[in-house]
């Protein structure tokens, strides 16, 4: 396999702008950063999704949001309300995080429903959804029924981390 260019790298990261203190002049260096580096897409703060989407307009860079951050246990209607409405402003993937007190609880119903909320609301309005597990708090037997659950429901990615939990993803986490 060749060596990927730096192009090509960039193409595979999301740049991240959700530190909480980050001031609004903050945001727009780091959507002007993923335009100039040409990354995948930029995660923002759902306040500043209107913003990015106008500063990332035509440059290749889509924007993305978080929904339920960083604990997930918003309500679920909380979480579709926050989908539709980043939708509306200009996102076109979201990032949400599981109910991590149902996942714990092995209340896989509740978190079914609240996953395939989020997903039929968003892929109605062709935005795409990361599901974000938060690795670090779970073991892997949740791990495994989360990775079926998102399966069933159609998710688009999963991940590990939001990465605000004590570690992120590790080499076991992938395998598995």
């Amino acid at each position: 396999m060749p060596t990927p260019t730096l192009a090509e790298l960039a193409k595979m990261f999301d740049h991240s702008l959700l530190q909480p203190h980050l001031t609004d002049a903050d945001l727009e260096k780091g959507c002007a950063l993923a335009a100039e580096y040409q990354v995948a897409s930029v995660c923002i703060k759902p306040y500043a999704v209107p913003l990015a989407a106008k500063l990332l307009a035509g440059t290749g860079v889509l924007v993305s949001t978080t929904i339920g951050f960083p604990h997930g246990g918003h309500l679920t209607k909380v979480k579709v309300f926050e989908s539709a409405a980043a939708i509306d402003d200009g996102a076109v993937e979201l990032d949400m995080v599981v109910n991590i007190g149902k996942v714990l609880s092995g209340d896989w119903a509740a978190v079914a429903a609240d996953v395939t909320a989020v997903l039929d609301t968003a892929h109605a309005r062709r935005a795409k959804v990361k599901v974000i597990f938060e690795n670090a708090l779970l073991k892997d037997d949740h791990k495994k029924e989360l990775c079926k659950i998102c399966g069933d429901a159609g998710a688009d990615w999963v991940k590990t981390s939001t990465g605000y939990a004590e570690s992120g993803a590790t080499i076991d986490d992938l395998k598995l």
